[in-house]
């Protein structure tokens, strides 16, 4: 951080200091140690983020055609 912004360090009176600094940093990134609850919630968002088997648009006719639940990592955020 030093580096990036010279030599402004994070004090009270300095009101530049970036917003993505504060507290909320910590509520997005997701560390290594996780609950178990956030664990499974975690392990069922990566199960239903897969396409539509063949097997079943042949079975419905092809009027399911694909997942439109589909999430990619970085635009469609689980929200936890």
């Amino acid at each position: 951080l030093r580096s990036h912004f010279g030599s402004r360090l994070k004090s009270s009176t300095n009101p530049s200091w970036p917003r993505w600094h504060s507290g909320a940093l910590n509520n997005l990134a997701m560390g290594s140690v996780k609950t178990l609850t956030v664990k499974m919630h975690l392990a069922k968002k990566l199960k239903q983020n897969r396409p539509l088997p063949q097997w079943y648009r042949m079975k419905t006719g092809t009027k399911i055609r694909y997942n439109k639940f589909r999430r990619h990592w970085r635009r469609g955020k689980i929200g936890l």
